[in-house]
């Protein structure tokens, strides 16, 4: 799939599938490319990934075939700048609240390599661009991907206003983010949260965006999101799937030759993806 085809797949509304990738690992490409996933999600706002590093998963795995999307460590188009000159094909921004933050991102992801004062009237409407330009960062940007990540109380307020931004391909809800919002932390069945997930993926299919989630703690809820709508399907990571395949084939050696069981060991303080 190419970044242009999930584009407009997640535009109709097609369900389309990834997952998380942490590891960099050269032999993990062709093992991930080989699981028939659409995308990759690559988080660089929870896990120590540098330029280099990024810049290689993002062009390995987009040869294969699986457009790499990266989610920045902030709402900055410098840094969203970045990950597409490094190969992503997609940015994520983190938190999104604000109108000028959605704008900004538009400004990297829809309009580059136009910056500055001229590129700020175009992204306020108080200037046009010439017809030769237009088609030139259309061509550009043609296979990139604007996705704004819906974490909060105050982002589901603005959503009418957020999507009212040109060019906002899709919406990506932070499940863990958006509890604590609520008040609810990681609370997943509270019907509280299954009324803000619902109220999103409606109001982002309404404006015939692609909604999605990513979300590691179980596939239950998961499917019921993508039967309200949601079609950015980015389930759990690599992380956290060997995690768990492996602690369940090491218990059951434990049980059925009846070793001893190891100590539980800690939780996953640190790693919230």
């Amino acid at each position: 799939m190419t970044g242009t085809e999930l584009k407009a797949g997640l535009r109709a509304g097609k369900r389309v599938y990834g997952t998380c990738i942490v590891s960099p690992s050269p032999i993990w490409p062709p093992m991930i490319a080989s699981v028939g996933l659409d995308f990759v999600f690559i988080d660089t706002e929870h896990i120590p990934i540098d330029r280099i590093e990024l810049s290689w998963m993002c062009q390995t795995y987009a040869a294969r075939g699986l457009p790499p999307i990266v989610r920045i460590p902030k709402p900055d188009p410098y840094i969203a700048c970045m990950a597409i000159d490094g190969g992503a094909l997609g940015v994520v921004a983190p938190y999104m609240e604000s109108v000028q933050e959605v704008k900004d991102l538009r400004g990297a992801v829809k309009l580059r390599p136009l910056k500055g004062a001229r590129m700020q009237a175009i992204l306020e409407g108080q200037a046009q661009l010439e017809p030769a330009l237009v088609k030139y960062l259309g061509d550009y940007a043609k296979d990139k991907i604007m996705i704004v990540n819906i974490e909060s109380v105050p982002a589901i307020n603005a959503l009418d206003e957020l999507l009212g931004v040109p060019e906002v391909d899709a919406l990506l809800i932070g499940p863990h983010d958006l509890s604590i919002s609520l008040g609810i932390p990681e609370d997943y069945r509270n019907p509280r949260f299954t009324e803000a997930v619902r109220r999103i993926i409606e109001k982002g299919r309404a404006a015939g965006v692609g909604v999605g989630y990513h979300y590691s703690f179980g596939i239950e809820e998961a499917i019921a999101w993508a039967a309200m709508g949601a079609n950015l399907i980015v389930h759990s990571s690599d992380y956290f799937l060997t995690r768990d395949a492996l602690r369940t084939d090491i218990a059951r050696f434990r049980r059925e030759l009846m070793d001893e069981l190891a100590a539980e060991g800690h939780a996953d303080e640190a790693v919230v993806i």
